[in-house]
């Protein structure tokens, strides 16, 4: 696939999760609470929750007593994010062009985002709204390969997923410092079905023709029930990729 090949196709899965923004809603997990201790800087009291989809991080940054302000690029997941969180300012913008002034947040935080954004445009953009001492902080949540069941399926998927290329070493960029890495492995109990709406939410399953997707499904289904079976439970096991840089 050549670069203008490869570009198109990010576009179109960027652009896909409007189509399924109440699946992601569904089947997609949240954030444990270590991990927000780790990326949030100490005294932040204003954050933007940037790419940030249908508000699954929002409302753990809110439980927390924090003001809030949320950036989706895609329609559909603002109409969701707004249905579930209607008193929360959610504004139409991306990494590389965020409706903000300058300095007027404490902290930018990007769950399952970043990987979307062209860092050498992105970085500079989120420094500008940060205030003296601000901090971005990155959050991927990863199936953890280190279990074999899941290792199997992973294999048998036809993507590894953005989020896996990306959140192990996440390029961010002047003007901010060094990356910091951490990881929170957690595990979140899940039957089939929600395995399968799992899936549904991906990028490239989204974007895959009608018999393409449905042959993963149908692959997934078989290997959840298996697991089932076998041990009486459907636990997805978790890592919590997390990575945070601060403005000098």
């Amino acid at each position: 696939m050549d670069p203008d090949q490869r570009r198109a196709q990010r576009a179109a899965q960027a652009r896909s999760f409007g189509e399924a923004a109440a699946v992601y809603e569904r089947a997609r997990p949240g954030y444990p609470a270590e991990a927000l201790d780790w990326v949030l800087p100490a005294g932040a009291r204003r954050v933007l929750d940037l790419g940030a989809g249908t508000g699954k991080l929002t409302r753990l940054l809110r439980a927390r007593g924090l003001e809030v302000v949320a950036v989706e690029p895609t329609a559909g997941m603002r109409e969701q994010f707004a249905a579930v969180l209607p008193d929360v300012e959610v504004l139409d913008g991306t990494g590389e062009d965020l409706p903000l002034p300058d300095g007027s947040v404490d902290a930018v935080v990007a769950a399952q985002a970043w990987h979307w954004v062209d860092p050498d445009r992105a970085a500079p953009e989120v420094a500008r709204v940060l205030r003296p001492g601000g901090a971005l902080g990155l959050l991927w949540n990863v199936r953890d390969p280190s279990v074999d069941w899941v290792a199997r399926l992973d294999r048998t998927l036809p993507g590894a997923g953005e989020e896996h290329l990306g959140s192990l070493a996440p390029r961010v960029g002047p003007p901010f410092g060094p990356v910091e890495r951490y990881d929170v492995r957690w595990t979140r109990p899940t039957s089939v079905e929600g395995l399968l709406e799992l899936t549904m939410s991906r990028s490239w399953v989204i974007t895959l023709d009608e018999a393409g997707r449905r042959a993963v499904l149908d692959d997934v289904r078989r290997q959840a029930q298996e697991r089932l079976d076998a041990v009486g439970s459907l636990e997805v096991p978790y890592v919590t990729r997390c990575s945070r840089a601060k403005l000098p």
